[in-house]
């Protein structure tokens, strides 16, 4: 986790807290489906998920003690959990399984997948490191598929309109 990608990740105590309706893992297409129950949509990515994984392993107990998750883009989800009323436990093939997602971080998440995913993407070239295969998020556009449809949005939310 970058400083510049913190804040996107931080409750907002005004922010209305939608609850999911339906979930949805597409483990061939490697995607995790969730809709809200205020007619939200996100289609996430395993490895989106896997590298801005919650767990003090990946985001630190402090924004600097985070560390850069490599080597993620062929990674699934082989379990999900819901834990009481307020999260999602994933469980990933590459035996991650230590952060709980709850409502309102999957949703920022899905909210703010385009800044998010850029930042990773920069975080990884200013390390010297690159992804290998097919960015995710474009596979989903050839598809003809929308990473996120919000309530009253035509498009999707861009890193200007956050």
């Amino acid at each position: 986790m970058s400083p510049s990608s913190e804040p996107i990740l931080q409750p907002n105590l005004m922010e209305k807290h939608a609850l999911p309706s339906e979930i949805q893992l597409h483990q061939k297409s490697h995607i995790l489906e969730i809709r809200f129950d205020d007619g939200a949509r996100f289609l996430l990515p395993t490895e989106y998920l896997r590298v801005y994984s919650p767990s003090a392993e990946v985001r630190g107990h402090t924004p600097d003690q985070a560390k850069l998750q490599l080597g993620k883009e062929g990674v699934n989800i082989t379990d999900l959990r819901q834990i009481g009323n307020y999260a999602l436990k994933i469980f990933f093939d590459d035996g991650h399984n230590s952060g709980l997602y709850d409502w309102q971080y999957l949703y920022r998440l899905g909210r703010a997948w385009q800044p998010l995913w850029q930042d990773y993407l920069r975080r990884l070239q200013d390390a010297g490191q690159s992804r290998s295969g097919t960015d995710p998020f474009e596979m989903l556009n050839a598809r003809g598929e929308r990473p996120a449809e919000l309530p009253g949005h035509q498009a999707d939310v861009s890193a200007g309109s956050i």
